[in-house]
This record gives structure tokens, sequence and C-alpha cells, in this order.
């Protein structure tokens, strides 16, 4: 096409490429701002996106056809056997006959090469954020670096007992409590011979012709060094301040030192801050935590993560009456002990987690007219902007080895994890990139996936870098694989039932045996209550110790001070320790969570409706009527969670669940929603543009997809909310533009 007539195009009018029909917000991003970034033909990007629509889509749509006859097998299976008392056995002999348990091939290991080390050699927090949040996105790329000091006298870690509180202007003693929890971390982490940081007068450095060292002197005039001086890895200096800069256990660790400081001109060796290595790498997402419903908001998504990885996004924002414009950080720049320069990034590793193979999308029709696969977009767009990585200066690039790291969520079994593999090979194909180039992480959130993880990582072996558990999305296709079996029990106890254990060590498990330390991440899920630091900082450390080398904490707040729990275990060592271990029971994993529900009481019924359905409707109604796809929703008790998609499958699977075997009624759900409704909007009152349910259930478009997504849900694909989200925001934005 001519890019004049281009230039011209009615901002209503679809462009006809070949044999497809493209949105026309979507064809001029491609056209005027991602082609032009990577000096790519447009009629090559056009022509190799239909061909390997072309050639995909069949198969896409063949193993979808797999999900359901599965699905629907089983269900059979469950109805026919209702009342019979069936035998474990018995059920797990059913499902390798029906193909969901796959055979166990042999032994192997992964061959993933070129991996950057804060993938393969790192132990460390991770970040999860939405991309079309640009603010959000900056702020968690720059959670790389992050102030302890500033972590703990912002949250709940220290007390506010003893005059020690958080509000008004600065409080010295909540202030001096800061500094003695920072010096117990550095006695710990990197501790000096003999004596406490808290000794120290003055820290310094001792230059001789061999290189440089660390030196703190106290106030007798003696100095000592560090207990293990491997632990010193650099220094900077400016017209104000001193930088030490220390690593344990592959991370680094900033002491700040300026008389001058406000806090550092009273505290102890002048120590302004103590600056951690936090948030090692971030997942920027399009899925689970993003409402994309279309086209413009699929061009909005790309056009992040496209300023991202050219380090050119900026957002601006209004903070205490000053205007800010928020920008990824520069590098920061070192002297390393034997004179040399040392330059580290001032951004965390960026992964994108792509969608699924589910979801299709308006901004790509096919020949035949109809919506293309969205996962197989993201695949495209992603790869295309994520190649701008090399192009970019003044910054590290994102991945010194030049890989692209792509997260891939909602996979059933091995066949659809090999359809990943493809799809990654043709976009390599489409832009002459090396094979393999294209990394992968594979969510284990779905229970086929789990019990053949072994085969999946198989299916990846020579691409993946990634496998974490996420109990969210787990528990929710927990619910829906076994929605005839019975009623399952409360939430709660659910959790506490042998699965679930079994599902997160049986990832670890088969992570190790498959090869991963040293090339690749076992993750662990998300800590969700983002306002609860001290209970984190009192729990969180089992996930390192289970033999995870990242675990997903929902700020960057939350990453420097999980950071802390890496310098107190050395993940490499415990992965190796767990590879003794027996391996985890799979079948503990396909022992469903079901249970006797008719021994709860009537309270104890309603009081699991009123907590399923509040968090349902605060979730749904932001998704909906605001188009925000994760957020701090407040619980029935007013506790603020993090809530994506995973949450309300888990809540909308649960109470379809309890209306299938009897356990409520459909009278008693939808009276539980309009009661929940008026509380949810008490919430949101301080929202000026929050919308209402409780005035007029009938017009609140939120309300009434809140509703479907449990009357439905029986009958919604493997129990996910994205088809239902994503007609009622469609809805809800055809009524905003009338």
């Amino acid at each position: 096409m001519d890019p004049a007539a281009a230039n011209s195009m009615s901002i209503d009018e679809r462009q006809t490429v070949g044999g497809l029909s493209v949105a026309p917000e979507f064809y001029q991003f491609v056209e005027r701002e991602l082609l032009p970034a990577i000096g790519f033909k447009p009629e090559t990007f056009w022509s190799g996106l239909e061909s390997l629509i072309t050639e995909l889509t069949p198969l896409n749509r063949a193993l979808l056809a797999i999900r359901d006859e599965l699905q629907q097998q089983i269900d059979d299976w469950h109805v026919a056997h209702r009342g019979t008392g069936w035998r474990h056995d018995d059920y797990v002999a059913f499902l390798k006959s029906i193909g969901y348990l796959a055979d166990a091939g042999k032994p192997f290991k992964i061959e993933t090469a070129n991996v950057d080390a804060e993938i393969a050699k790192i132990a460390g927090p991770q970040l999860v954020v939405p991309v079309s949040n640009a603010r959000f996105a900056i702020n968690a790329a720059n959670a790389r670096w992050g102030s302890l000091y500033d972590a703990l006298y912002g949250t709940d870690v220290i007390s506010e007992e003893n005059d020690q509180q958080r509000g008004g202007g600065y409080n010295p003693a909540r202030g001096a409590a800061v500094i003695r929890y920072a010096t117990e971390f550095l006695d710990r982490t990197i501790p000096l011979n003999g004596v406490s940081h808290a000794d120290v007068n003055s820290y310094g450095l001792d230059r001789a012709d061999s290189g440089t060292s660390f030196v703190a002197s106290l106030a007798n005039g003696e100095t000592t060094q560090l207990k293990d001086p491997q632990h010193f890895a650099g220094f900077s200096t400016d017209a104000d301040q001193y930088a030490f800069l220390f690593r344990n256990h592959g991370l680094h660790i900033e002491i700040q030192v300026n008389p001058d400081h406000p806090v550092g001109k009273d505290a102890t060796a002048n120590v302004a801050d103590v600056i951690l290595e936090s948030a090692i790498t971030t997942i920027q997402d399009c899925e689970d935590s993003v409402a994309a419903v279309d086209a413009e908001d699929k061009v909005g998504v790309y056009r992040n993560w496209l300023g991202l990885m050219r380090c050119g996004l900026e957002a601006t924002l209004q903070k205490a009456g000053k205007t800010i414009t928020r920008r990824p950080n520069p590098d920061r720049v070192y002297t390393a002990p034997d004179g040399a320069e040392l330059v580290l990034s001032g951004r965390s590793l960026l992964l994108v987690r792509n969608v699924g193979h589910l979801m299709t999308t308006d901004a790509v029709l096919d020949s035949a007219g109809d919506e293309i696969f969205e996962g197989m977009l993201d695949a495209v767009m992603t790869t295309a902007c994520a190649m701008t990585d090399r192009r970019r200066e003044g910054y590290l690039p994102n991945s010194r080895t030049g890989s692209i790291y792509i997260v891939k969520p909602k996979m059933h079994g091995p066949q659809e994890a090999a359809l990943t593999d493809q799809l990654f090979s043709r976009v390599e194909q489409l832009f002459e990139l090396a094979p393999n180039t294209i990394k992968v992480g594979v969510m284990d959130e779905e229970r086929r996936t789990t019990v053949n993880l072994p085969e999946c990582i198989r299916a990846v072996k020579e691409r993946i870098v990634f496998i974490n558990t996420g109990f969210l999305d787990r528990t929710g296709d927990e619910i829906h694989t076994s929605m005839q079996a019975g009623s399952v029990l409360p939430k709660e106890a659910i959790k506490k039932e042998p699965w679930i254990d079994a599902y997160e060590d049986w990832n670890v498990d088969t992570g190790i045996r498959c090869g991963l330390p040293g090339k690749a991440q076992i993750g662990k899920g998300m800590w969700p209550m983002p306002d609860e630091m001290r209970q984190m900082m009192g729990t969180k450390q089992a996930h390192p110790e289970a033999g995870a080398n990242c675990a997903w904490v929902p700020s960057p707040t939350a990453a420097t001070l999980h950071a802390m729990h890496y310098h107190a275990v050395n993940v490499r060592s415990r992965q190796a320790t767990l590879a003794k271990r027996k391996l985890a029971s799979l079948d503990d994993i396909l022992t469903p969570p079901l249970g006797d529900v008719s021994r709860l009481s009537a309270n104890e019924v309603q009081a699991e409706l009123d907590n399923n359905a509040q968090g349902i409707l605060g979730y749904v109604v932001r998704w909906i009527d605001q188009g925000v796809g994760c957020s701090k929703v407040p619980d029935i008790d007013d506790v603020g969670l993090m809530e994506d998609r995973a949450t309300l499958r888990i809540s909308s699977q649960h109470i379809a669940n309890w209306l299938l075997h009897e356990v409520t009624t459909e009278a008693q759900v939808l009276e539980t929603f309009e009661r929940m409704a008026k509380v949810v909007d008490r919430q949101n009152e301080g929202d000026a543009s929050y919308e209402r349910m409780s005035d007029d259930f009938d017009s609140s478009i939120a309300f009434q997809a809140a509703c479907t997504l449990v009357f439905d849900g029986c009958n919604q694909p493997n129990g996910y909310t994205e088809p239902l989200l994503h007609r009622y925001r469609r809805q809800k934005k055809a009524e905003l533009s009338t």
C-alpha cells in the first residue's frame, strides 16, 4: 500500500493486505511505528503473518477441540460413577486410556543456550505487571534496585509501637528502627570480622597495587574488613557520596555513605541508605492482568512493550502537586576492585507474557473473515518489538545474550507446548532470527500440564527458561476438571488438601530432574496482600527454601523486601539437596479436593458465598466498566488483595460447582450478588469514575457479567473467564462510545 494512502486512511476503515483484513489502528501502528523501528519490509511482514496464520490455525483449533473432548469424557465418567465410591486407581487408568495422561519418555535434560544470568544463575524476586499501564510498567522495570530504608520505613515490617508511627513527617524513632533492621541484615549477609556494622565509625577503601579492598574503621581507630573479602564487588564516588558495592548469592547490595544527607548525617558511619538489587526479572504482562479486548487495546499493549524495549517509554503523573515523568533508569557504573569499569543494568531483565491458545482478536481477520488467534499475533508482535533491543543506544541491552523471553500461559499438555514451540520457530523464520532465539516460560497452571510436566518440558527443551506454579489458575482448573465429580470443599479447605503441596513439590522436583538449575528459572506464585509486608517477610522465605529461584511479588517495595530472603538462602545449594528427595506423589495431585459439604451449616455456606460473590463483583466491576485488568481490590473484610482473572476463575467456578451439586440455589446466589454489590459500591465510593451497580442491577453490564460468570460457569471452556469478560467489556465500550 502507498504510505500516503495509509496516512490518509480513515480510522473506521479496515485495510485488506493479501488475504488479511486488518483493523486500521493496528495497521497504522505496524506501518508507522513498529516496522520502521526494526527496519523490516511491510510486504514481508504481512505475507509472513498470513502464512503463519494459515499454517497454524487448523492445529490450534484441533488442540482446543481436544480440550473439550477430554473434558466431556471426564464429565461423563464422573456422572456414570456418581454415588459408586469410585476407586482412585480406576480413575487414573481411565485418564491414561483417553490420553489425558501421556506416556512418560526417557529421562532428559533441557538444552537451552544463550540464557542471561538473571534467569540462569541469579535467584531473586520477580515482578508481574500489566504492560498496558505505562507507569506501572516503567516502575516495575526500574525495580531492579530499591531502597531498603524506604521499604522498611513505609511498610508494616517495622512496628508502629513505641512512638514509631509512619504518619506525618519524618519520625526519627522510626528511622532509628529502620537503621537497626538494615544493620542486622548487613551483619547476617556481609558480616565484618569481629564486629557489627553498628560499631563502624566510617567505611573506606584501601588502595594498593594489587587492587582496592573495603575497610571499616571503628571509633577506637582500629580497622577491620569483611569476613569474606569476596563479597566486595566495587565502588563509586561523586561529589556528594560514596557507594560501596557488595555481592552475595549473585545479588548486589549498595551501601550509600553521605554525611550531608538528612538520614546519613545522623546515622552510624553516615550511611544514608542501603540499596538492594531487587526485582532481577520482571514479566511485562499482556494476559491476566490486562483488559485488552479489541484492536485498540492491543495496540496500546504493543506500543508500551515497544517503548520498553527501546528504553523510550515515558509516563507523566502528578505527585504532591508536581508533574513527574517516569522513564527507564540509566545503568549503574562502578569501579571494580581490580580497577576495571563495572556496569550493571539499572533495569530488570524483562520477559513478556503472551496470551494462551484460546482467545481470538479482531485486530486481524483471516481470509475467511474470522478473528485470528490472539496468541499467534502476540508471538509475532512481541518478538518484533523486542528486536529493537539490539538497536537502542545509551543503555545496556535487555538481553546481553540476544535472547527474547516470552512466557506462555494456560497450555494444556505436551501437544500444546509443542504448538508453542512450532509457533515460535515460525516467528523466528519470519524475522530471520537464529533458531531458539525466542525463549519460552511454561506456566504450570493447568492440571493436564502439571501431570504431564516432564513431557511438556521435553516439547520445548531447546528454548525453555522458566516453569512456575500458579496456585490460583491451577485451583480454577482443578475445580472445573472435576466439576461433575462432586461438591468441592470451601476455598480455604482446598488449600489444605494433599494435592496442592504435591503439586508445588512436583513442579520443583520435575524442574530439577529435567536440568533447569543453572539454565532456567523454577518459580513460585504471587504474594497477594501488598499491604501485609510483615506477614510476607515471615512466610515467603519458604519459596527459595522450596528450591524456587524466583517468586512473584506485588510491588517494587515487596521486591526489595523479598530480596532479603534470597540473601538468606542459597537456592542452588537448596536445589542440590532437594534433588535427592523422593519425587512428589502424582496420585495426590490427581485426587480432587472434594468433600461432604452437607455438614456445613447454613451460615458457613452463606459466608462462603458472600466471600466469593464480593470478590467476583469487586474485580469484575473494574474490569468491565474501567478496563482495569489487575488491581488491589478490597475483600469482604476491606483487606486489599491483588486480583486478576485467576482469582476470578476460582470464585466463579466454586459457586458454579455448588450450584450444580445443590449446595446452594440460584435464588440464594442472586440474592447474595445483589447484597454484595451494595458492599462493593460502598467500597468504591471514593472513586469518581466508578459506576454503581446496585442502583439498577438490570442495566449494570458489570453486574450482569459477574452473574453470568457463575450461572454459565459450567459451560465455560476449562472454566476460563476471558470469553465472557471480553464479550461484556466490548459491550461496555460500545455503550461508552455512544
